[in-house]
This record gives C-alpha cells, sequence and structure tokens, in this order.
C-alpha cells in the first residue's frame, strides 16, 4: 500500500491478522462500496482492477501474491492492472507501463521494472533513466521512445487518471471489483486479505 502520506499506518496494519471469513466482510470497513458505479470496459464479464504505481514498494510486495492469485481467477473475470498517475510524479510510469503493453512487451518487463527500482534500488524516476533501463535489457530504443510519446500511449495515460478519478483513488495498490467496490490495503490489513475480499466480491457480483 502507497500512500502519499500515512506509509507507516500501513505498516502497522500489515500486522494485523487477516480477515479469513466472509462474515467478517464488512461494507465501509473492509472494503469501499462506490456511492457512484464507475463504467466498466470487460462487456459481460466482472471487471476486476489492479491500482499500482512501479515506485511504490508495497505494491512490489503485493506482486507475487497478485500473481498466484491470478492463476486462480473464474474464467468470468476479467483482470486489468491500471497504472493511475496519483500525482504528476508517476505519469512516466504510467507512459511506461502503455507504450511497453502496446509494443507487446508489457509483461516481459513488468517484473524487471519492480525488481530494478526494489531489490537492485535503481532511480527510474524520470524517462531518460527508465529508457537507458529498457534498452539495458533489450528494448530497441528508437522504438520504444516514439510509442511513450505516441497518441495512443498519452489516451491511455489519460484514461487512467480519469480512472483513479472517478474510483477516488488516494493510495496504492488497490484493488477496484466491477466498477462498484475497491479494497484497498489499510483495510484488508494484508494482502492475502485483500485477494480474499475480492473473491467474496467477485462471488457476490456474480450471483
Amino acid at each position: 500500500m502507497h500512500f502519499t502520506k500515512k506509509i507507516g499506518l500501513f505498516c502497522l496494519l500489515l500486522l494485523l491478522p487477516a480477515i479469513s471469513q466472509a462474515k467478517d466482510f464488512v461494507e465501509g470497513k473492509s472494503y469501499t462500496k462506490l456511492a457512484t458505479p464507475v463504467a466498466t470496459q470487460s462487456g459481460d464479464k466482472i471487471e476486476v482492477l489492479e491500482f499500482f504505481w512501479y515506485g511504490c514498494p508495497h505494491c512490489f510486495s503485493f506482486e507475487p501474491t497478485l500473481k498466484k492469485w491470478k492463476k486462480t481467477l473464474p474464467a468470468n473475470v476479467q483482470f486489468t492492472r491500471v497504472p493511475a498517475p496519483l500525482n504528476p510524479r508517476w505519469m512516466v510510469h504510467t507512459k511506461t507501463y502503455y507504450a511497453l503493453q502496446i509494443m507487446g512487451e508489457g509483461e516481459k518487463y513488468h517484473e524487471a521494472i519492480f525488481s530494478a527500482m526494489h531489490i537492485k534500488k535503481q532511480k527510474l524516476y524520470d524517462k531518460a533513466a527508465i529508457v537507458d533501463f529498457l534498452v539495458s535489457q533489450g528494448v530497441k530504443r528508437e522504438t520504444f521512445v516514439a510509442t511513450y510519446d505516441s497518441f495512443a500511449v498519452e489516451m491511455r495515460a489519460r484514461q487512467a487518471m480519469q480512472l483513479g478519478q472517478q474510483y477516488k483513488m488516494n493510495g496504492v495498490p488497490t484493488l477496484a471489483i466491477n466498477g462498484k467496490y475497491t479494497i484497498s490495503g489499510s483495510q484488508a490489513g494484508n494482502f492475502d486479505a485483500m485477494v480474499k475480499i475480492a473473491n467474496y466480491l467477485i462471488s457476490k457480483e456474480s450471483k
């Protein structure tokens, strides 16, 4: 969970026991129900979004749990990552994510960027640093830069920003379920609980 403020509170909450039973899932406490639902893009499927930022240490820590959980999602669920720029500093990572997606190499470098920043402590906070890092990983500089600066990436970045505003995001990682609910780390208490609450809401939406 990365908040622009109160990161220490999240660390304390991670020590709390995991919420494990549906009877413990309380609206307004375990998760938030949006006053105004957000339009989904998943058709007949239940839309699950993960809001994240590459610079967030809690998003990096959430990755193993998220990766394992994604493999268990039922066929009626569509999972999508949203690198929403909750502040201007995050925009470089938003555009990086979408540029790699358009190039068809998003998943290939997703974990590499996280690892570079949070294990190797590389400061990939600006375009030049990101470009140099990806080139070192085998990405073609000219292709990436052209895609990064493209209208298609700009449009996706704007859409991600709008989604963050519509879901009233104030921290990451956060899960959004079918345009109706959000689950933050501070609400769930830990990462395992986040996915358990998400499973509960997915089941609720499937009925």
